[in-house]
């Protein structure tokens, strides 16, 4: 995910063919430091519930020795299995020109054409939906991590455990009133408070396995099929809990553009790991000499004195992490625009160094409301961890799904390579998502159900569109008729230049006929302009604008962009000129066709769905607005289409 405070970022000259080989030994530093407050922030807060909910949650086991090593040894080779080898062995390969998560996935399998097969559209359906579920988990993560370390104020005095809840409410409001600022001064700090936290961690594990280290025997997996042979069924069910150590994972296949792999790999390997071990071994060590501790066994392993700033350091740590899920969202929302699955939303780039850091409000405070009201609706981090896991584990079979067709469409991977690769990834995926499906009945419902429910409007919204365009090109005429048509019957040429936007290049836009039609004239220089997304994160600016002169003073224009990149007008008509294009901002009028929509006797969506895309429509941020177009340039032309 996008996070707004991802600096600093891979530069093109760091890159070669790919890959990050000639970043400097500082610059490496730099990035491995960052990689920490964005990419692991999640991932790193999970020890303060992961353990607990194994013996003390909704399915608890009992505390013994057995169970103890049992647990640690599933978490060890959890840990193994998906982050080491799977995402950063693997996935962090599949990448979309240096970018990486779903929707970069999703895209490199994306059919070009309707010619296309359509098997390829339905993985593209599945990873959509793998990224909806994302919304799920944004409003999931900040609402247990801060609940969960303010919890710690109760194991100082019982007395202030009616604080935890009305606490945990104001940190989350603060957390979401001041996105709008972002956060790029204090995201410096994030890397390093992350590498305090999780020093922390190690030398609070350290402590307890220098007083049990039999506990090390854990890493050994007979004790993880040991665990299974005894508890059968109550074990598996205990996966559910074990899973949460690995949430957060996708942020590292996500967070690749910002970073590149070697700064992640390095950073997991060296510090995140190892540190995430010992403290876990730590807890179990704890475990196997006070099983009373299993109520909050992160906590417990803190001394008396030390409860206080330990509980301040937990909860700076779950809003770092929550911080890197919540701008994750913005970014992913900004990509569902650019790839036409939701209406144009206003975008605010919260600094003018780093293009990653944006602000989407509606989604500020969606996600807002929904973690406020898990933490009031479900009041305690162990009951929130029952409705945890179920979306993240969705989106990693959906990731080893999509993994399986890059390997073999792009990769020319055999299916018997690729196969038994991802048949390993599908066996560790599906044991963990039927372990987690036993959640539904307690909560886990809520982020499959937003990610349905955002998975459906942006099916409605592309539909829509897709309806609207065909519309589009029964009333439209090609440029060539339309040239005929002028020549029959010549309008009055004016001095100046005006650019006429359109969705079709290669036809004349129904604006430009309007304005010909009624006012009988055309500017001396007019551009049609068709502004495209591409199936890939960026486009480079040598490629990104293409001019072709028509004669008689038109122009088309085709300015393509990545769905990871924020199309301006000032930028698109600087490339322009650098093509031997001379319009100018100041001196251009911009024509737009504003639509008037209706639903049609036979439409082609149930009429509830076609009112929903029109409410949708009709809130969607203008075209000059979503362009930077000044509005005094623009000129609205009214074009009445039926849904």
């Amino acid at each position: 995910m996008n996070s707004d405070q991802k600096a600093p970022q891979i530069r093109p000259e760091d890159k070669v063919g790919g890959t990050e080989d000639r970043i400097g030994g500082r610059r490496f530093g730099l990035l491995a430091l960052a990689t920490l407050g964005v990419v692991f922030g999640d991932i790193s807060t999970s020890p303060l519930y992961a353990i607990r909910e194994c013996f003390h949650g909704e399915y608890g086991i009992a505390v013994s020795q057995g169970n103890v090593l049992g647990v640690l040894s599933l978490i060890f080779w959890t840990l193994t299995l998906i982050v080491t080898v799977k995402y950063l062995t693997f996935v962090l390969q599949a990448d979309n020109r240096g970018e990486g998560g779903v929707i970069s996935l999703t895209a490199l399998l994306k059919p070009k054409g309707r010619r296309s097969l359509t098997p390829r559209w339905t993985l593209v359906s599945i990873g959509l939906f793998g990224a909806c579920l994302l919304y799920g988990d944004g409003m999931i993560t900040p609402a247990i991590s801060v609940l969960s370390a303010v919890e710690g104020v109760e194991i100082v005095t019982p007395v202030l455990g009616t604080y935890v809840l009305p606490l945990t409410i104001i940190i989350l409001l603060g957390l979401f009133l001041i996105q709008h600022r972002g956060t790029a001064r204090v995201g410096r700090f994030f890397g390093p408070f992350i590498l305090v936290w999780l020093a922390v961690l190690a030398l609070l594990g350290l402590a307890q396995i220098s007083r049990n280290p039999s506990v090390l025997v854990a890493l050994f997996p007979w004790h993880a099929v040991q665990f299974f042979l005894v508890n059968r069924g109550h074990g598996f069910l205990v996966l559910g809990a074990v899973f949460l150590v690995v949430t957060g994972a996708e942020a590292l296949y996500a967070d690749m553009g910002h970073f590149g792999k070697r700064p992640i790999r390095f950073t997991w390997i060296v510090f995140v790991f190892p540190a995430l071990l010992l403290n876990y071994f730590g807890q179990g060590a704890l475990l196997l000499t006070n099983p009373d501790a299993a109520s909050h066994p992160f906590y417990a392993m803190v001394p008396t004195w030390a409860l206080i700033p330990m509980v301040v350091l937990a909860t700076c740590a779950t809003i770092i992490a929550s911080q890197a899920v919540i701008t994750g969202s913005f970014s992913l929302t900004q990509q569902a625009i650019q790839l036409g699955y939701l209406p144009r939303m206003k975008i605010v780039h919260t600094s003018a160094a780093h293009m990653g850091q944006i602000y989407v409000a509606p989604i500020n405070w969606i996600l807002m409301v929904s973690t406020i009201g898990l933490v009031i609706g479900f009041q305690s981090s162990s009951r929130l961890a029952a409705a945890y896991g179920v979306a993240v584990t969705t989106t990693m079979l959906i990731t080893t799904i999509l993994f399986f067709f890059v390997a073999r469409t792009k990769w020319g991977w055999s299916i018997w390579s690729a196969g038994a690769l991802c048949a390993v990834f599908f066996v560790v995926d599906v044991s963990f998502f039927l372990a987690n499906i036993s959640k539904i009945l307690h909560g886990a419902w809520f982020p499959l159900v937003i990610g349905a429910v955002i998975f459906f409007v942006m099916l409605t919204w592309r539909r829509g569109r897709e309806i609207l365009s065909a519309g589009y090109k029964r009333r439209i005429k090609p440029f060539a008729d339309f040239e005929e048509s002028m020549a029959e019957n010549p309008p009055q040429k004016i001095s100046g230049a005006a650019v006429f936007l359109t969705s079709n290049p290669d036809a004349a836009p129904p604006a430009l006929v309007q304005n010909v039609k009624h006012n009988r004239i055309v500017h001396a220089d007019t551009a049609i302009l068709h502004i495209a997304v591409e199936d890939v994160p960026r486009v480079p600016n040598s490629e990104k604008v293409d001019v072709e002169k028509l004669g008689n003073g038109f122009y088309r224009i085709v300015a393509r962009f990545g769905f990871m990149e924020y199309p301006r007008m000032d930028n698109i008509l600087s490339l322009a000129r650098e093509r031997g294009v001379e319009f100018k901002m100041e001196s251009t009028s911009f024509f737009l066709g504003r639509e008037k929509l209706r639903i049609a006797e036979k439409s082609a969506m149930y009429g509830w769905r076609a009112n929903l895309f029109i409410f949708l429509a009709r809130n969607s941020m203008d075209a000059s607005s979503y362009f930077a177009i000044p509005p005094d340039k623009v000129i609205e032309v009214g074009v009445q289409l039926e849904v």
